[in-house]
C-alpha cells in the first residue's frame, strides 16, 4: 500500500520543508481498510478506530514541525502512542498531492464545475511536466456574477461554520476561476498574472487581501480550509480502492477549528446603553 502512494505521490515532488510518506506502521502490515482524513486529529483517530481502519491516509502531516518528545501527555504523543497500540498506520499525501495531477485542486476544482484545467503555478523540478503544479485554473459552464458564484460555491462545497465570503463587486461577471486547496494568499499574484476573473482559497488575510484588490486584482473567495481539501478524499479513496482492493472510507468530519458563525442583523440591532 505505502509503495503504491508513494507511486501517486512520489515524495520527491513534496516541498522541501514538508514531512510526507508513512509517518509510522509497518511496511509490510496487511492493510485491509484505509480511512482518508484531512487532518490526524483525536477524532478522526477515534474514527479510524471506530471503523477498524488499519491505515490512515492523512493530507496534512502530523509532524510536520520538529517535536522534542513524543510522550504520551503531549497532544501529538497521545495520538501516536493510540495509533501505534491499535496497529494503525498513518501516511500523509500533503504538498505532493497538491501538486499532483490529478490532485487537491483538481477535485475542488471540480466540485465547481470548472473544465479545461491548467495549473495556477506550474511545477518545477521533480514534479515538473504533465500539467502538475499548485492550483488550477477552468472555465466555467456558464458566465455568473460574484454574488451568484459565491451562493454557488457554498452548495457546492462541504459545509463548514465558516461557510463562504466573497471580496469584490458582487455584480462582477465571472467566466475563468483560479482555485487553490488550502492557504491560498502566495499565490494572488499569480491569479493576478494568469488574468482569472476569480479566485477562491483558503485562509486570506485581510491586509493581502486589501491590497489586492485595491490593484483590480481578480474578485476573491475565502473559503474553510478544510472545506477546500475535503474533496480530495473522495479521488484517493476511489483511486485506493481500484488500485489495491481496499475498502476505502472517507472521514466527513469537519476538523475546521472555526465552529460558530454570527452574523447581526441591523434590523434587529440593540441599541447601546
Amino acid at each position: 500500500m505505502v509503495s503504491a502512494l508513494d507511486r501517486r505521490y512520489p515524495r520527491a515532488w513534496a516541498e522541501s520543508w514538508d514531512r510526507v510518506g508513512l509517518v509510522l506502521g509497518d511496511f509490510e502490515h496487511p492493510v485491509r481498510r484505509v480511512l482518508c482524513v484531512v487532518d490526524c486529529v483525536p477524532e478522526t483517530v477515534e474514527q479510524a478506530l471506530a471503523v477498524r481502519a488499519d491505515l490512515i491516509v492523512a493530507h496534512h502531516p502530523l509532524l510536520l514541525k520538529p517535536v522534542s518528545s513524543i510522550a504520551p501527555d503531549t497532544y501529538k504523543g497521545r495520538i501516536i502512542h493510540r495509533l501505534i497500540r491499535n496497529d494503525v498506520a498513518l501516511y500523509s499525501a500533503h504538498t505532493n498531492a497538491d501538486v499532483a495531477n490529478p490532485g487537491v485542486s483538481d477535485a475542488l476544482a471540480a466540485r465547481l464545475g470548472l473544465r479545461d484545467l491548467r495549473p495556477l503555478v506550474p511545477a518545477t523540478g521533480a514534479a515538473e511536466g504533465a500539467g502538475r503544479g499548485l492550483g488550477r485554473i477552468g472555465e466555467l459552464a456558464e458566465p455568473m456574477d460574484l454574488a451568484a458564484f459565491t451562493r454557488f460555491a457554498a452548495t457546492r462545497l462541504p459545509t463548514t461554520a465558516a461557510g463562504v465570503r466573497a471580496a469584490g463587486d458582487p455584480s462582477r461577471v465571472l467566466r475563468t476561476v483560479a482555485v487553490c486547496g488550502g492557504a491560498g494568499d502566495a499565490f494572488l499574484a499569480a491569479a493576478t498574472r494568469a488574468g482569472v476573473d476569480a479566485y477562491l482559497c483558503a485562509d486570506l488575510r485581510h491586509h493581502p487581501a486589501s491590497e489586492h484588490l485595491a490593484e483590480d486584482g481578480p474578485a476573491l473567495l475565502d473559503v474553510a480550509h478544510w472545506a477546500t481539501e475535503r474533496p480530495w478524499l473522495d479521488d484517493v479513496a476511489a483511486w485506493l480502492r481500484d488500485e489495491s482492493g481496499a475498502e476505502a472510507i472517507v472521514s466527513d468530519l469537519d476538523t475546521d477549528p472555526w465552529t460558530v458563525h454570527a452574523r447581526e442583523d441591523p434590523e434587529k440591532k440593540e441599541p447601546l446603553p
